[in-house]
């Protein structure tokens, strides 16, 4: 076979250096970046509502777990309950979110098992979004049955097939939102917000780069030196450029508080910027899911935050405590007047 010339081999260098420049700007610049080949979108797509198994509480209680993915790198997304955001049987509310963050989320919400439900029997929860209709369908069956190293793994805390006597004995963080859960604002006035969080201190940071590291394994401890937790600074920056090695996400470990809102379509801001509880996996992303991200410090385990709302209504503003592997949810609810 015949090298190609000199001048046609830089162009291929040149094409295929455009192209990966591209592909990392598609997130952000949305549908038709790549013509009928881009898979990433920063808006105009619909959220599919999805089952992610169910779990048994201590004393027996079955509950559902639901997420969804919202297919948009940057819209957000709002369905009221109802018709285009319901469940049956027993809905149509039953505590599902009705503001949609971007992409993944996983283990949003739970719903109690129904009475006399069987592993033959379905609890449908429908989403109406951009004019598609898409359907989760929850059952018990035994297949579909998770625990919490299950949950660690799908969430990225863990690479598929490790664990450890120490994470599988994980318990979820402790949060306790200081003062009333229900409050008043006016547009345009910010809101204290605070929590207390405290954990177990199991998985344990690990250093920069070890993303999915909640245990030592060869997977995540490829690119460190002999020896040490902390990779070396060369390899920091080719995680940067690397492709993926696993099918399931990659999450950095470390405990961490975050505030969201669950309900409520108006703009709300955040101060200061709080840390994504969706699966953002960008560069510079303030997320457990991008890279070379670290979990911020919580003095004395609070997290205080103010917010701004910039729209009247009635909003659901939930706090998640997460420790890389398990997560806590508290809610409180705002009434924002004019």
């Amino acid at each position: 076979m015949t090298a190609p010339a000199p001048h046609s081999a830089s162009r291929m260098i040149h094409a295929f250096a455009a192209l990966a420049f591209m592909l990392t700007l598609a997130p952000t610049l949305g549908e038709g970046v790549l013509g009928g080949q881009s898979l990433t979108y920063s808006r105009g797509q619909n959220v599919s509502p999805a089952f992610e198994g169910w779990e048994e509480d201590a004393d027996g209680t079955r509950f559902f777990l639901l997420g969804y993915m919202n297919r948009n790198w940057e819209e957000e997304v709002d369905v009221p309950v109802g018709p285009d955001n319901g469940f049956t049987p027993g809905g149509p509310d039953l505590g599902q979110p009705t503001h949609f963050l971007p992409r993944r989320n996983r283990f949003v919400f739970r719903v109690a098992v129904p009475k006399g439900f069987t592993d033959k029997d379905e609890l449908i929860w429908t989403l109406s979004t951009k004019g598609k209709v898409e359907r989760a369908y929850a059952s018990t069956k035994p297949d579909y049955k998770l625990d919490a190293v299950a949950k660690m793994s799908e969430t990225g805390a863990l690479g598929g097939g490790f664990s450890s006597p120490e994470v599988r004995a994980n318990q979820p963080p402790a949060l306790k939102v200081e003062g009333s859960k229900t409050l008043m604002a006016k547009v345009g006035q910010p809101v204290k917000l605070s929590v207390l969080v405290t954990d177990d201190g199991v998985p344990k940071p690990r250093a920069p780069g070890l993303g999915g590291a909640a245990v030592s394994n060869r997977g995540s401890r490829r690119d460190a030196t002999p020896g040490s937790d902390s990779p070396p600074t060369s390899n920091l920056a080719n995680r940067l450029l690397a492709p993926p090695i696993r099918v399931t996400p990659n999450k950095t470990v470390g405990l961490h508080a975050t505030w969201f809102v669950y309900r409520g379509s108006g703009k709300v801001t955040f101060d200061p910027e709080q840390i994504s509880v969706w699966e953002d996996t960008r560069v510079g992303a303030h997320s457990p899911w991008a890279p070379i991200w670290t979990a911020p410090a919580m003095p004395d385990g609070r997290n205080v935050a103010q917010v701004t709302f910039s729209e009247p209504g009635t909003y659901t503003i939930r706090v998640r405590a997460d420790d890389g592997g398990l997560t806590a949810d508290d809610d409180l609810t705002v009434t924002v007047t004019r």
